[in-house]
């Protein structure tokens, strides 16, 4: 297997389940994503109604997003959400180890 790995162990818990290492640096940010919206809606105290209404989006899809159901969400989906949640996303690249 390709994936990148730690001692004796795999860098993070998608370079062990996932097969190509591409998907895995995908899973990676959806997740980050996915956890910076999931925080700050429990930060600002939202509903999920309430959240829904913030992000243009239904309240079936928040709980979606709260029960981490990552493979119903695209990147560029997640970061309309934080965008519309008044958020930044910063990118960094860097070589591969």
């Amino acid at each position: 297997m390709t994936a990148a790995r730690r001692d004796s162990g795999y860098a993070s818990v998608w370079d062990a389940i996932e097969a190509a290492p591409g998907e895995a640096e995908n899973m990676k940010i959806r997740s980050r994503l996915m956890l910076a919206l999931r925080d700050h809606i429990e930060q600002q105290g939202l509903t999920q109604a309430g959240a829904a209404r913030l992000l243009g989006v239904t309240q079936p899809r928040i709980s979606d997003l709260m029960r981490g159901r990552i493979d119903l969400f695209a990147i560029d989906t997640l970061v309309n959400m934080l965008h519309a949640a008044g958020m930044q996303v910063e990118l960094r690249i860097a070589k591969a180890a």
